[in-house]
């Protein structure tokens, strides 16, 4: 955890000072979503640490909850996913079951002393971690907990790890305050259809977005629409990456990343792509 702080300061931060408000005014459904489960794991795990700190929340902490949250065993922080935390007659094994559900139900009804976090995420048989989608977390085991979501118990936070928040059902995401990861791992970032349209987006002007809406709505005809908002959403994480101390900016590319991610799910839903790309040129110029 100690690279966390260097990697995703803006949302330590953010957490951190939440945590430590006296109101300790943090969503209690989270939702992360991008490329990259394994750092919104970690990032998940870290906010768990500091929610349950007995001393001053600092990385380096020794109490009791910081090493057992550091040493993956703490009572009260726990993973679900169709491998992880299942009732022992529960034989379903590809996704979040029912079953999971109420047994959570039940596990929350009684009182902890602790701070409980509960991580949901994909995971397989050996470990590796995956996102959450309508496969592995199913409607109705989601929709069996959605009035615990809305209503949980004192001291309780819920996770949710996704790579797109549209693979996830939208009773769960309204319920949750949604953040982007942008990943750790040096994976290739293609922008180039977009390049030559983004360069320079954030600087134009009312009067410059219709010009901005023809040249996206030109490229979705010449490509597959989908490509280009990835690669659009793309372009808006390298700017993200090179502007990490500038908070401002960075609350605009990330209300810029949710804008893309929306015209994604509207694409999914089969909504004319001139409506979408209008919309998403509005957002992105006008908000």
């Amino acid at each position: 955890m100690s690279c966390l702080d260097k990697d995703y300061p803006f949302l330590l931060d953010y957490f951190t000072k939440g945590i430590k408000n006296p109101d300790k005014n943090i969503a209690h459904c989270i939702m992360f979503w991008g490329n990259d489960i394994d750092a919104q794991y970690e990032l998940a795990t870290e906010i768990a640490r500091i929610l349950n700190c007995k001393l001053d929340g600092k990385p380096d902490c020794n109490c009791l909850n910081c090493n057992w949250i550091k040493n993956g065993n703490h009572p009260a922080v726990l993973t679900y996913s169709k491998n992880d935390n299942k009732p022992s007659d529960d034989d379903s094994k590809t996704m979040f079951s029912i079953a999971q559900a109420r047994m959570i139900k039940n596990d929350l009804a009684v009182t902890s002393e602790y701070h409980r976090v509960l991580i949901f995420c994909d995971k397989d048989s050996n470990g590796k971690l995956g996102g959450l989608n309508y496969t592995n977390f199913s409607t109705d085991a989601a929709n069996a907990l959605l009035k615990t979501f809305e209503e949980p118990p004192s001291n309780t936070t819920f996770f949710f790890l996704t790579t797109d928040l549209s693979d996830m059902i939208s009773t769960v995401v309204s319920r949750s305050q949604c953040f982007f990861v942008p990943s750790k791992k040096d994976e290739p970032q293609n922008f180039e259809l977009v390049k030559d349209i983004m360069d320079g987006y954030l600087e134009l002007e009312r009067n410059e977005v219709l010009d901005f809406n023809d040249n996206i709505l030109n490229l979705t005809k010449e490509n597959e629409p989908i490509n280009i908002f990835v690669q659009m959403q793309n372009y808006i994480v390298n700017l993200l990456k090179s502007n990490l101390e500038n908070k401002q900016l960075k609350i605009k590319l990330l209300k810029d990343l949710n804008s893309i991610e929306k015209a994604k799910k509207e694409l999914k839903l089969n909504m004319n792509i001139q409506t979408i790309v209008e919309n998403l040129a509005f957002a992105l110029i006008l908000a």
